[in-house]
C-alpha cells in the first residue's frame, strides 16, 4: 500500500490526493499551493519527491516542507497563498513600488492587519449608506506626520477587495506617491488636469495590484493653493468618484498652507493623522477647527507611533 501510495504522489508530482494536508488539495480545479511553488521555483520531480517524504514523515505542510529543506523560502509560500486566494500581493523581492508599502510586501504582517482593520472601520463610517459618496482625504498638522505612507498603504488595502480604488497625490508643495509607487517623476498628472493642459493618460495602473489606480501630482505648479480652489478640482472629484469605488486623497501638511483644508472639503471626508510623541494637541485642535468650518464629515483620526 504505502508503495501504491508513493507512485500516486509521483504521478501527481504533488500528492493532491493526501487529504492529511488541505493545502496540497486541489479544490475546484484551482492549482494547489503545492503546484504553485513547484512552478514558481522550477522545481525536479525529486526535489518535489524529497518535500512530499519531508512533509509525510512530519506532518507538515507542503510549503513548510519546502522551506525546511531550503527548496523556497517564506516569500515563495507567501506567493503562492496569495495567488491561490486571488490575493494582489507584491514579493518583497518585487522592485515595482516600494518597501513602505507594507500592506503589499507583507500582507500577513501585523502592521498589514492593523491597515486592514482600519480598512473595515472606514467601509463602516463612509461605504455602508446610501448617502452621498465621498473622496477622502488624509490630513495632518505638519510634515513626516505619515499621511503619506498612510494613504498609499491604505489605497492598497482597498484595492484587495473588490471594484476600484483611486490614490490620488494632491499634495502639489511636497509629493512623494511617486517615489512610493516608483512612477516616472514629471509625467502629467493633477496639475496638468487643473491647468487644462492634460486631461487623459494621466492615471496610472499600479504594477501587480490590479484594481489600484494613482494619479500623480506631475510637475509641481507654483501655486497649489490657488488650483485646488478652483472649481475644476471639486468637479474633478465628483467625476472620479463615479469611475471609481474609491477615492483616497493625499495632501500637504496644514503648516504648509490651507491646501489640506480646502481639499478635504472638497473630497467631503478627512481622516486626521498624528504623530505619536511629535505632534502637538494645539496644533490638532487648530486644525480640526478649520475643518469644522465647512461640512466636512471627519470620519476618524489615527495616530502613528512611528
Amino acid at each position: 500500500m504505502q508503495d501504491a501510495t508513493q507512485k500516486q504522489f509521483s504521478a501527481s508530482s504533488l500528492g493532491v490526493n493526501d487529504s492529511r494536508f488541505p493545502d496540497t488539495q486541489q479544490i475546484g480545479g484551482e492549482p494547489t499551493i503545492g503546484e504553485i511553488i513547484s512552478k514558481a521555483n522550477n522545481l525536479s520531480p525529486e526535489q518535489i519527491e524529497q518535500i512530499l517524504a519531508y512533509q509525510r514523515e512530519n506532518g507538515v505542510r507542503f510549503g513548510e516542507a519546502a522551506v525546511a529543506l531550503g527548496l523556497a523560502n517564506t516569500d515563495d509560500v507567501m506567493w503562492a497563498l496569495a495567488q491561490q486566494f486571488h490575493y494582489p500581493y507584491s514579493s518583497e523581492h518585487d522592485d515595482a513600488c516600494s518597501d513602505e508599502l507594507v500592506v503589499a510586501k507583507q500582507p500577513f504582517s501585523a502592521q498589514a492587519e492593523a491597515f486592514r482593520t482600519t480598512r473595515s472601520h472606514l467601509i463602516m463610517k463612509l461605504y455602508s449608506g446610501v448617502g452621498q459618496r465621498h473622496a477622502l482625504a488624509v490630513v495632518s498638522p505638519r510634515s513626516g506626520d505619515g499621511k503619506t505612507y498612510f494613504a498609499a498603504n491604505m489605497a492598497v488595502a482597498f484595492s484587495q477587495l473588490s471594484g476600484r480604488t483611486l490614490l490620488i497625490d494632491a499634495n502639489m508643495r511636497n509629493p512623494r506617491l511617486h517615489e512610493v509607487f516608483h512612477l516616472k517623476p514629471g509625467a502629467a498628472g493633477l496639475s496638468s488636469i487643473l491647468t487644462g493642459r492634460a486631461v487623459s493618460n494621466v492615471i496610472q495602473p499600479v504594477k501587480g495590484l490590479p484594481n489600484l489606480f494613482v494619479l500623480p501630482v506631475g510637475t509641481v505648479p507654483p501655486n497649489p493653493l490657488e488650483l485646488v480652489e478652483r472649481p475644476a478640482f471639486g468637479l474633478l472629484i465628483r467625476e472620479l468618484l463615479t469611475k471609481f469605488d474609491r477615492v483616497i486623497v493625499d495632501t500637504p501638511a496644514a503648516s504648509q498652507g490651507m491646501d489640506g483644508a480646502v481639499i478635504a472639503a472638497k473630497c467631503g471626508a478627512a481622516l486626521v493623522m498624528a504623530r505619536q510623541d511629535v505632534t502637538h494637541v494645539s496644533d490638532m485642535q487648530t486644525m480640526v477647527a478649520t475643518l469644522r468650518m465647512s461640512d466636512i464629515q471627519i470620519v476618524g483620526s489615527v495616530l502613528n507611533g512611528y
